[in-house]
């Protein structure tokens, strides 16, 4: 099943939109393997047009390339063919827009980016800082990756907001090296023309920054979060940058009610797709 409004071929796109089912290291309630079928699904209970940002899906070209294949219980070979596949779709000028999967997926697509745009930024959008050093004697952790991608990416080319978890080394880490870490999802509205105006960037959206109550399916729910109306004004905000990338991940529908989670995600989606 391909996303609504997806286009049947490649010939033509310039958004590559495709799903990562890695489930390897979520650390409460696993699911999100099936995160990116269910998204797809549930976009069919949506229509092609938004009235959010008054465009329709069929006014832009996107391929949907299905999803990639994991190598079970091999979390470094996943990695590099995560970061393998984006790459090469990068480098040809494609843009990606991906479907979790646990949230290490982002350390490979923001490498592979990273490798093609070295003044890259990432706004960061998560319930959790995820900026520990390791989780359970794992440097690669879905509670890691931001302190990875902080491995090789500048931590002042980072800005993560909703964060309301993480322990108090990760939040002395950010305080310290990262340009923004905030609750607030307005914040961005501070620092858009000073520091985000003319660089790429790639955007990964962790759903449970969303609270709870609106996004149940997922893997560590976190109360406290913003509402969906929250995510639609923030991404409202966001148009005219140079968006080259973004994921959205976590989505576990084993653990979701009614589907709403991974509607959220679908809709979502869309609207990334217009940013895209």
């Amino acid at each position: 099943m391909k996303f609504i409004g997806a286009s049947h071929k490649l010939r033509g796109s310039k958004i590559i939109l495709w799903g990562v089912p890695l489930d390897e290291t979520t650390s409460f309630r696993r699911g999100t393997s099936s995160g990116p079928e269910r998204i797809r699904l549930m976009s069919y209970g949506l229509e092609t047009y938004s009235p959010i940002s008054d465009r329709d899906l069929s006014e832009i070209i996107f391929f949907d390339a299905g999803d990639i294949l994991i190598p079970r219980g091999n979390i470094e070979r996943s990695v590099k063919n995560i970061e393998s596949f984006a790459y090469s779709f990068l480098k040809r000028g494609f843009k990606l827009l991906t479907l979790g999967g646990e949230h290490l997926i982002s350390l490979p697509l923001v490498s592979a980016a990273f490798r093609i745009f070295p003044n890259l930024k990432v706004i960061h959008l998560d319930a959790h800082a995820d900026l520990r050093e390791h989780y359970l004697g794992n440097h690669l952790s879905h509670a890691s990756v931001m302190r990875r991608i902080c491995d090789f990416l500048p931590p002042s080319n980072l800005y993560q907001l909703g964060i309301r978890s993480g322990t108090k080394k990760e939040f002395e880490f950010a305080k310290n090296n990262v340009s923004l870490l905030s609750p607030s999802l307005t914040d961005i509205e501070k620092i858009i023309e000073s520091d985000l105006k003319e660089s790429p960037i790639y955007l990964t959206l962790d759903i449970d920054v969303v609270d709870p109550a609106f996004a149940p399916g997922t893997g560590t729910p976190e109360p406290g979060g913003v509402t969906p109306r929250e995510i639609f004004d923030f991404l409202k905000k966001l148009r005219g940058l140079n968006i080259i990338s973004a994921d959205v991940v976590e989505i576990s529908p084993p653990n979701d009610i009614s589907d709403i989670t991974s509607l959220l995600g679908a809709k979502i989606v869309r609207e990334i797709l217009f940013l895209l």
